[in-house]
């Protein structure tokens, strides 16, 4: 699950076809094509490598599709890793593939392959919501597509936990089996919501195919969303009346588990995090940022205002995750005998580690002579203070 460099989504244009080769592949997708390495027997003579899957990964070159494609590479259990994306990565034992998901020529670089992790998805805050949408629901339906056409048996496709939805009455833990009553009101969940209504009409409308998602908690390692940004704030964001409870995922427990789903010991609809939760008084402890507790209605409004507004790139609806709990069990993974290497607490360590030195306020980041002259509730007040402003200033344009 990746965010495309910055020079990649400027490039995406789908309207302006590259060049064809001739067999009718773009010549530049041709040149890049690497041929995967094969090890020599003992004899010299080349290996026929293990008898495992022929994987392949979208979006392999950066994020946790780099991390699984490495992994998988290493694998003894994986016969041969195939890795597409729009740039070459780093990983020099997978065959590489150079091409925008949403081609459907990627049913042709699919030949031969077992299993699909489909892990080319845009999560970026900065990026234009309508062309995130775009890239990550025509992405998906394109490899379910052509991977039933290439003659893949298993597609996996990675969501997020966030699908359950962040409501008062959750039940601590969410079954893996509830109900996904999440909105499309946070950032990139009704993405997610497309993608996982895709997964279950997929088998349906290709017999054979077999689908696995998979839903993390709140991912944490090299990665940058509302909910690690939370943690950027000189304070910490409570809303009165509500109960936060804290379940992260790390990346490397996440790619640990997109393997029992590649390897088959587990398929179906899978949660993956660190077990159990932290309350947010455990949080604040551990963390060592205080709180600032505002009103639901101030809260909300506030933050409605302040991305209506373009001040900053979090909608309102992410902040139902930081209010209600979403915690989820992870017991198929657990029955397949799988086992979280991180905890909790060790997961936000890392994740305060990251973020160091970064300072975010209603998920803006602030630069660095903004966050020196910022106090620690004085940047929420100038945020405020600033949507107030614009409100009047309309005001009085539309009585001109």
């Amino acid at each position: 699950m990746s965010s495309p460099d910055p020079q990649v989504r400027a490039a995406r244009n789908p309207s302006d076809p590259k060049p064809a080769g001739p067999a009718g592949e773009p010549d530049s997708v041709r040149a890049a094509e690497t041929p995967p390495a094969v090890a020599p027997q003992r004899d010299g003579s080349p290996s026929a490598g293990p008898r495992g899957p022929v994987v392949a990964v979208t979006g392999a070159a950066a994020g946790v599709g780099a991390q699984l494609t490495e992994r998988l590479a290493a694998s003894e259990a994986i016969k041969q890793v195939v890795a597409i994306d729009e740039r070459r990565g780093d990983c020099a034992q997978a065959q590489w593939h150079i091409l925008d998901v949403r081609d459907p020529a990627i049913a042709e670089k699919l030949r031969g392959v077992d299993v699909v992790v489909h892990l080319a998805l845009d999560l970026d805050l900065e990026t234009d919501a309508a062309a995130r949408t775009a890239y990550n629901v025509r992405g998906t339906q394109t490899v379910l597509t052509a991977a039933a056409a290439a003659g893949v048996h298993r597609v996996v496709l990675c969501t997020s936990a966030m699908v359950y939805g962040a409501l008062s009455d959750n039940e601590l833990p969410l079954s893996e089996d509830a109900e996904l009553r999440a909105t499309a009101e946070a950032t990139g969940v009704g993405d997610l919501l497309e993608i996982e209504r895709l997964a279950r009409r997929a088998p349906r409308a290709h017999p054979g195919l077999n689908v696995t998602v998979v839903r993390p908690a709140i991912l944490v390692g090299g990665t940058d969303t509302a909910l690690t940004r939370y943690f950027e704030s000189p304070r910490l964001l409570v809303v009165a009346g509500s109960r936060p409870v804290w379940q992260f995922c790390h990346v490397d427990d996440l790619c640990s588990a997109l393997e029992y789903a590649v390897v088959e010991k587990v398929d179906g609809e899978l949660a993956v995090g660190c077990d159990g939760w932290l309350e947010q008084e455990e949080v604040e402890e551990l963390s060592g940022i205080r709180r600032m507790e505002l009103p639901s209605t101030v809260a909300l409004g506030a933050a409605a205002r302040l991305h209506r507004i373009g001040l900053t790139p979090s909608p309102a609806g992410d902040l139902a995750y930081t209010m209600h709990p979403w915690v989820v069990s992870v017991s198929r993974l657990h029955d397949a005998g799988w086992r979280p290497q991180w905890t909790n607490e060790e997961v936000l360590a890392e994740l305060l580690e990251e973020v160091a030195g970064r300072r975010t306020v209603a998920g803006r980041r602030l630069g660095r002579k903004d966050a020196t002259a910022a106090g620690a509730a004085g940047a929420t007040v100038a945020l405020l203070g600033t949507a107030a402003l614009v409100r009047r200033a309309r005001k009085a344009r539309r009585r001109l």
